[in-house]
């Protein structure tokens, strides 16, 4: 695929007068390479993180620029590169679906000083009182100063030089939470001068874990145990594949994870852009962020496999600082599995302060659990299941459900549901399938659960809402309201075990 457009530089961005000009892809499936005025600037290999461009020795003075931008998207071509696809496919049926090729999320431009912020790391010490601010992208040495802000107020300051993360006071610090997303506003000066360069940011106060509680691995936001009650979102549109067609649409999804009384969302191998996060963060729901995958029929080549590796670094580094983001999870269903073990340890040494899943759904389709991570995680259809015990990691229902239901005028072909249900009584059968969620968390100490799914997708019938999103399928307050009990429930240990 070839891109071509022009552009002009704003005079008072006074580009080449001490300033760059860079030109940010925030997202390219699957390799690109880019032009100026001719000039090669940069190649990128990576579907679902940014790159940037700095095309500043290649402007002409003044007047139009050239741009051209060169895709190659193998997908999941026989005999090809294996990189990570996800659920796309070149011939999409059942599980899987139409592919996205080329520029799918935001191209834009920005000045920026010589010496300035690519990225702000920010890593919150609840019991500390403090949030550890780290300044990526930029050469060590350089005077740094970091302000918290909460609202108008200002929380705390520190001042010192890139290289070594700041550590900033938050003072009784206001945790973020699902019913309560409190987020601070963090800013940053790097240099001094006219030519310091300034970024703004946000933060949220929260911590994760697993502990021991009551005998069982629990997963415990701030303290306490928390059961995250999720769908699995896969993130696609039919106008626009993975692209959202508005920003309206794409936070959607996840207000209606919240009216139906969802605390969490499983955002299924697909990574979705910034504002996506964000939402979530603002909103207050736990995201569990998984790795996309490679084919799921392959054996990845020691090519393949340096890619994965590199693409999992992009992911975990862009997004390491939303408040909601609490697990990330490296492979799915066996699909395109290799070094389970290592890969897990691998994520966890990028992020130690997050959760880490070697393996959603071990017991299927010829995975192999790695053993390690903090979370065993089970699928099962259309009941939820649990792993066994094994005395280290918190106990997940990865996936379950299923629970197909056509709306004439808004369904796609069929070619996959787990089971059928009329609509007269899809509410109910929810709810039943729900009682079992709630009896592996009050007998067997579940930690969560991830319903399939919160959309149709193309030949998919099992969404909470239709594909188009016009239609939402069960009665939304009783789910509400039945979420609501189990998540505080689980959360505090209340629910009664009615198992013989």
């Amino acid at each position: 695929m070839w891109y071509r457009r022009t552009f002009t530089v704003p005079k008072g961005w006074k580009v080449g007068d001490g300033k760059r000009l860079n030109l940010n892809f925030d997202a390219v499936d699957w390799q690109a390479e880019v032009y100026v005025n001719g000039r090669k600037i940069t190649e990128h290999k990576g579907g679902y993180d940014r790159f940037t461009a700095d095309v500043t020795d290649a402007l002409k003075r003044g007047g139009p620029q050239e741009l051209v931008v060169g895709v190659y998207d193998p997908t999941d071509s026989p005999g090809g590169e294996n990189p990570p696809v996800g659920k796309q496919r070149l011939n999409p049926e059942g599980i899987w679906y139409t592919p996205s090729s080329g520029i799918w999320q935001t191209v834009w431009m920005e000045p920026v000083a010589a010496d300035h912020a690519t990225d702000v790391r920010t890593t919150p010490d609840v019991a500390g009182e403090k949030v550890a601010v780290q300044v990526r992208g930029v050469r060590d040495g350089l005077p740094v100063t970091a302000v918290a802000y909460d609202g108008e107020r200002e929380a705390g300051r520190a001042i010192g030089t890139t290289g070594s993360a700041l550590s900033v006071p938050v003072p009784d610090p206001h945790l973020w939470s699902p019913d309560d997303p409190h987020l601070y506003r963090l800013k940053v000066t790097v240099g001094k001068g006219a030519s310091a360069d300034r970024a703004g940011s946000y933060f949220g106060m929260r911590s994760i874990g697993v502990e021991t509680v009551d005998g069982k691995q629990r997963t415990v936001l701030n303290g306490k145990p928390v059961f995250s009650m999720a769908t699995l979102d896969q993130g696609f549109w039919p106008d626009g594949l993975h692209t959202a067609p508005t920003d309206e649409a794409l936070a959607y999804d996840l207000v209606m994870h919240k009216k139906l009384g969802y605390n969490s969302v499983r955002k299924h191998i697909k990574v979705e852009p910034d504002r996506w996060f964000y939402h979530a963060d603002r909103l207050g729901l736990l995201v569990w962020q998984d790795m996309p995958s490679m084919r799921s029929d392959r054996n990845p080549d020691a090519a393949a496999r340096k890619q994965f590796e590199s693409e999992l670094k992009e992911m975990i580094e862009q997004h390491d600082s939303h408040p909601s983001v609490i697990m990330w999870v490296t492979f799915n269903e066996g699909w395109g599995q290799y070094d389970q073990a290592r890969i897990a340890d691998y994520a966890k040494e990028l992020d130690p302060t997050r959760l880490v899943n070697n393996m959603s759904g071990h017991n299927c389709c010829g995975a192999v659990d790695g053993g390690n991570g903090d979370i065993s995680d089970a699928h099962g259809y259309p009941g939820a299941q649990l792993p066994a015990p094994d005395g280290e990691r918190a106990l997940v229902s990865g996936e379950y459900g299923g629970l197909g239901l056509a709306i004439p005028g808004h369904a796609w072909p069929v070619r996959h549901t787990y089971v059928g249900v009329e609509r007269d009584t899809y509410t109910d059968q929810y709810l039943s399938r729900l009682k079992e969620v709630e009896q592996l968390a009050a007998c067997r100490g579940s930690n969560g659960a991830v319903y399939t799914q919160i959309t149709d997708l193309e030949g998919e019938l099992n969404g909470l809402l239709t594909y188009d999103r016009k239609v939402v399928k069960p009665d939304v307050q009783r789910l509400k309201a039945a979420h609501d009990a189990l998540v505080e429930g689980a959360s505090e240990g209340s629910l009664s075990c009615s198992a013989s």
